[in-house]
């Protein structure tokens, strides 16, 4: 303990020959995001903003972090980060409106605190799931790795969020792949009100590194030189050695969770043991003893933070509250799509579906050479349906990559990727297997466009349906989970000529894209197929058959079943439309359809309660109610998980219920 002529300082401050500047830099950078909070939390007290989440007493890891790194890498962090976004200069009064919901900070007032993003300053916020942006980390550090470019990114959690599979997840992948990314735990005491020793039950997190292979190193958490000399050294190293680091910084929180949650449930000697700690007033005081700050100089650049705040402040104050139309809120949970269509200009090749989706995989790689494929098995064995066979030999592991078993981080890893400009395909070995990775898809993908103007350029590729004997859990069809997910899109073709240029679509558009593929038409479904590259829009339904009695609207194996029917029954002069396209759903073709033939059946293969079914059922009630000539009817599969049995199966299927239910539609 080294004696002051103000206070005692407990730590050992070692200032590794920096410059005087650079000890004075860091000084200033903590003391900006202290200031902007104090301010804060008078303005929370004035109702002037809605909540806080206060870092004090955490600023020099947020400072000493990014000062360590350049300004062209990326950093993911948490609530309690403000020095990340000071230290990154950001202009004060965008912050600022972020915090009061309006249209100029950086989410249009769509969402709050530090739940947004950022190329320019390259800076990608959390949500309120905490654990999806370890994986993104993973991703943005794969895509400079395959890129070669030599940076590192790095990526907060705290120690309550460590708790979550997505943090194991993320360690794992980062470990295996080698991947340039620095985990950094703000080991804070406190996950809201649980303390740490209810989350886990090790002594040090850092000690976690050794379960996944990992460097890891314990940082104390209020010493800024301590942070910004050490991450400095690692980063500098990663950049040349990429691997992954996890570091444990020892801190604490000072206030509540957020304002409202208050402290009551710390005990008061902790609280003053760590108000000692402070590293703000510690680091002043080390430097005005070793004479690299004076009181005189500190109240100049005190000042000059002071009049910053209240300059931008009354800029924040003084634009209006937010307003948007319908439209523009509509408009804005999709990136704009500018993608020409392609024809082809080839032969036609007889094929499999199962071929024509590898072809269009096979072409995409060679049309985009910053697409990334991700999945189990995907690599040397070509996937569980051999799909991708001998894609890795063509194009290399970096870009074929066999998956750990950890659906949630490699979806959020193909989110990285995109943020870093980079295209991702994820497959499921099983669409099933998507409930793992349900999380990133429905609050982080589809979200990102709508919230802060980030488009997610990620196909998540979904071998589905029943009709195979594979039982409950290798069966599913799962649209209805995703079409009701705004910003998702979601495709679903019947045939092999629309797999491939569907496919092609999707992996070209800037958006989410969740593309089903029938197991049991892989090998089943044949079709000319042209050879070339070629795309086919979203959006557009296809008009199979045509005639006055009666629409049939479906997708997916569904298509081939009314088929089957209407071979058996050439008494029915039906539209069957093909939707091949769930989200966007081509309303139009269907509507035309039923005002022509006043009477419409809907066939899901999906179980019938809250299928997709409901909903054009509704719409079409909404729309052509005038036209119909009698009620109209769903038909869906039983209510039951899907049985193993081929019999159980087999009375399971909507196939079953199919010609009676339209037969009697047509008799109404």
């Amino acid at each position: 303990m080294k004696t002051t002529r103000q206070t005692t300082i407990p730590f050992a401050y070692n200032r590794f020959n920096l410059e005087d500047s650079v000890l004075l830099k860091l000084y200033r950078e903590m003391i900006k995001p202290r200031m902007i909070e104090e301010k804060m939390l008078v303005l929370l007290r004035q109702g002037k903003i809605s909540k806080w989440f206060s870092g004090i007493g955490q600023e020099a890891i947020s400072v000493g972090v990014t000062n360590a790194l350049a300004p062209d890498e990326y950093i993911l962090p948490m609530h309690r980060n403000l020095g990340v976004f000071t230290s990154r200069n950001i202009p004060l009064n965008r912050l600022f409106k972020q915090w009061q919901g309006k249209a100029g900070g950086f989410t249009k007032g769509r969402d709050r605190s530090f739940h947004f993003g950022t190329r320019e300053y390259k800076i990608v916020g959390m949500i309120s799931h905490l654990g999806p942006q370890l994986g993104v980390a993973d991703g943005i550090a794969l895509a400079d790795l395959i890129k070669n470019r030599h940076k590192v990114t790095a990526v907060f959690t705290g120690e309550g969020a460590t708790s979550e599979g997505d943090f194991h997840e993320a360690l794992n992948i980062a470990s295996v792949w080698g991947l340039p990314v620095i985990f950094c735990i703000e080991n804070n005491g406190y996950g809201l009100s649980t303390p740490a020793y209810e989350q886990y039950n090790c002594k040090n997190l850092a000690d976690r590194g050794v379960g996944y292979g990992m460097e890891s190193h314990i940082i104390d958490g209020n010493n800024i030189l301590e942070v910004y000399q050490k991450v400095s050294e690692l980063a500098e190293d990663i950049r040349k050695n990429p691997r992954p680091v996890l570091l444990e910084f020892k801190t604490f929180r000072m206030r509540g969770h957020e304002e409202a949650s208050g402290t009551k449930y710390v005990p008061q000697e902790l609280m003053a043991s760590w108000a000692l700690k402070d590293p703000i007033e510690n680091y002043r005081n080390y430097l005005l003893e070793q004479g690299v700050l004076n009181e005189g100089s500190e109240e100049g650049f005190k000042a000059g933070i002071k009049q910053e705040i209240e300059t931008h402040l009354q800029l924040a104050f003084a634009e209006p509250p937010t307003e948007s139309s319908i439209s523009n809120e509509l408009n804005d949970v999709y990136k704009n799509d500018v993608n020409q269509e392609i024809k082809s200009k080839k032969e036609r090749k007889k094929i499999r579906f199962v071929d024509a989706v590898s072809e269009a995989l096979r072409q995409s790689m060679e049309k985009h050479d910053h697409l990334v494929m991700m999945g189990q098995d995907i690599a040397e064995y070509g996937g569980v349906f051999k799909i991708t066979e001998g894609f890795a030999e063509q194009f290399g592991k970096l870009r074929i990559r066999n998956t750990p078993i950890c659906e949630s981080a490699i979806i959020s890893t193909a989110m990285g990727l995109s943020i870093n400009g980079m295209k991702a395909v994820v497959e499921m070995q099983f669409a099933d297997f998507v409930s793992s990775g349900f999380n990133p898809i429905v609050n982080y993908i589809a979200k990102s466009h709508y919230r802060w103007g980030e488009n997610a350029d990620v196909v998540i590729r979904m071998p589905c349906g029943a009709g195979v004997g594979a039982g409950p859990f290798h069966s599913q069809t799962n649209e209805a989970w995703f079409t009701k997910t705004p910003g998702l899109k979601v495709v679903y073709p019947a045939f092999p000529y629309d797999a491939k240029g569907l496919l092609n679509t999707a992996i070209n558009d800037p958006n989410p894209v969740m593309f089903f593929e029938h197991k049991a038409l892989y090998r089943s479904i044949y079709q000319d197929v042209p050879t070339d590259y070629y795309t086919i829009p979203l959006g557009e339904a296809a008009i199979l058959k045509e005639g006055v009695d009666i629409s049939i609207i479906t997708y997916g194996a569904g298509v081939h079943w009314a088929l089957e029917t209407l071979k058996n029954n050439p008494h029915i002069n039906a539209d069957l439309i093909d939707l091949r396209t769930l989200q966007p759903l081509d309303t139009a073709t269907v509507f035309a359809s039923v005002k022509k033939t006043g009477k419409a059946i809907i066939l899901q293969e999906d179980t019938l309660f809250g299928g997709i079914a409901s909903d054009i059922s509704a719409s079409i009630m909404e729309e052509c109610f005038e036209f119909l000539d009698a009620p109209v009817q769903r038909v869906g599969s039983l209510d039951t998980p899907v049985p193993f049995a081929p019999n159980l199966e087999k009375q399971f299927l909507a196939k079953a219920y199919f010609e009676e239910k339209l037969l009697d539609l047509i008799n109404y």
